[in-house]
């Protein structure tokens, strides 16, 4: 195929994929667009965490050390207590009452709980999950169909021969 030619940004020691919570991210991306990739960090969070880590944002993520590396685990495993309450995906957490940041599978496994949850004490967010019809107040007339079931559409009248005109 292609050979591909080491430029001034690559060097030798180039990490193409640099794991990071449990992620594996493009070591070709910038630091802050790489901790982006993970579910549950938007842009504004990766911005956050480089600068408590002191990493530069736009640098490419398989250029920066391991020791940066591993500064960005320890932030990103420890976000709950990193930032402030405003910057958290989890306020005020349901079991525990405290101010949480969860990430990768802990977020869908909180998520899916909080559906249950709705669920069991049948609010009306909860019942409308159970019957797999739009939460948020949207319209279901037009739209939703595939989650309401199958298309129902227009029927046609079958098509009748057209009697004979009568001749005076």
């Amino acid at each position: 195929m292609f050979s591909r030619v080491l430029t001034n940004m690559e060097e030798k020691d180039f990490s193409y994929i640099v794991r990071v919570a449990n992620t594996d991210i493009d070591g070709h991306k910038p630091v802050y667009i790489g901790l982006a990739r993970i579910k549950g960090v938007g842009r504004t969070l990766a911005n956050a965490i480089c600068a408590k880590t002191g990493v530069e944002p736009t640098a490419r993520l398989g250029n920066i050390g391991k020791e940066d590396v591993k500064k960005l685990n320890d932030v990103a495993s420890n976000l709950s207590s990193n930032f402030p309450a405003w910057l958290l995906n989890r306020r005020r957490n349901y079991v525990t009452g405290k101010d949480e940041h969860v990430i990768t599978a802990d977020l869908q496994f909180s998520r899916q709980a909080d559906i249950r949850q709705m669920q069991k004490t049948r609010s009306y967010k909860g019942i409308r999950h159970g019957k797999g019809l739009p939460v948020r107040g949207q319209r279901t007339k037009s739209n939703f169909r595939r989650n309401k079931g199958k298309g129902l559409g227009v029927v046609k009248k079958s098509q009748q021969p057209a009697a004979p005109a009568e001749k005076k």
